[in-house]
């Protein structure tokens, strides 16, 4: 794409923001399962952890509304005014819009280099200096916030060496808290050296979908979570990002988004968490309220 096309997208994107006095309406979004259906639903998945079918699963709830007319780049600017996460995005296919503010990176190639960054472990920040360092201490020493970071980066890892150099895979920082403008976030980085020829094709196979939204072993969660969850992701939980003419990509993970159909109205969006043997369905259930705050806040 040359500057000047990237001017013009940039300038047809602006355009659709208008003056927020002429925004009027709250937009109600509904959960798709009650607090009881939900943690009905985690307890199966705890039978199937306990049973040792399976030792993490990512498992997603959604909000939607079925009525909804919003200006999709007044709401993602909105989103991340508040969010102000590192791999956000703003999407738009025909009469799809996807108003991204993630904070997760899943796969990124600089030359001969692989980094990908999985996040594992939530909590939320607070207006108070002390408060807030306790809080980030604490999520830094929960040991089912690590055990569940280091189950999936074990995963990764081993995504990575079916098409990495032997012996090049390491993990360069494991369960490093980082503070973002919401919640405190736990991020891995694990990297690898590929060799120059090897197509992005493979490396998408290989390792899509991300540990980080399907559990472990992968193949298995993510049959028992078909079967769970109640909404199909579609575009939540894929990746967007871009590539660029050396064949170098980055693609973040699609969470902490809103998805807008503007033909049908339809806006929703949706939050998970990953679910361990130490997982209590009551906390769970708080986790993706806390994740869910910053789209609900921003549609009332």
């Amino acid at each position: 794409m040359y500057p000047s096309e990237i001017e013009s997208d940039l300038d047809d994107i602006y355009s659709q923001k208008i003056n927020d006095k002429n925004i009027k309406s709250e937009i109600k979004l509904f959960p798709r399962l009650s607090k009881s259906q939900y943690e009905e639903k985690i307890n199966k998945l705890l039978f199937h952890i306990n049973r040792g079918d399976i030792y993490e699963a990512n498992f997603c709830m959604e909000w939607f509304s079925n009525d909804s007319n919003i200006y999709p780049f007044n709401v993602y600017d909105k989103l991340n005014q508040i969010s102000k996460n590192p791999m956000s995005a703003f999407f738009k296919q025909n009469d799809t819009y996807l108003l991204s503010s993630s904070p997760e990176r899943y796969i990124k190639r600089i030359n001969n280099k692989i980094i990908t960054q999985p996040i594992k472990g939530t909590s939320r920040r607070d207006n108070d200096k002390v408060i807030d360092l306790n809080l980030k201490k604490d999520l830094t020493q929960d040991p089912k916030e690590r055990s569940e970071n280091i189950m999936i980066v074990d995963l990764v890892r081993n995504d990575l060496s079916r098409f990495s150099y032997p012996g090049s895979v390491k993990v360069t920082e494991l369960c490093k808290v980082y503070p973002f403008e919401k919640v405190h976030q736990m991020i891995s980085t694990v990297e690898s050296q590929i060799d120059s020829n090897l197509k992005m094709t493979d490396v998408i196979k290989a390792t899509f979908p991300m540990g980080s939204m399907t559990g472990a072993p992968k193949i298995k969660a993510l049959n028992i979570i078909e079967k769970l969850e109640v909404s199909k992701r579609g575009l939540y939980s894929g990746a967007l990002g871009y590539i660029d003419p050396r064949g170098n990509f980055d693609f973040n993970v699609v969470i902490r988004s809103l998805i807008y159909d503007h033909k049908n109205k339809y806006l929703s969006f949706q939050v998970g968490s990953a679910i361990t043997s130490n997982s209590s369905p009551e906390k769970e259930y708080q986790e993706c309220l806390l994740k869910a705050e910053p789209m609900l806040s921003i549609l009332k």
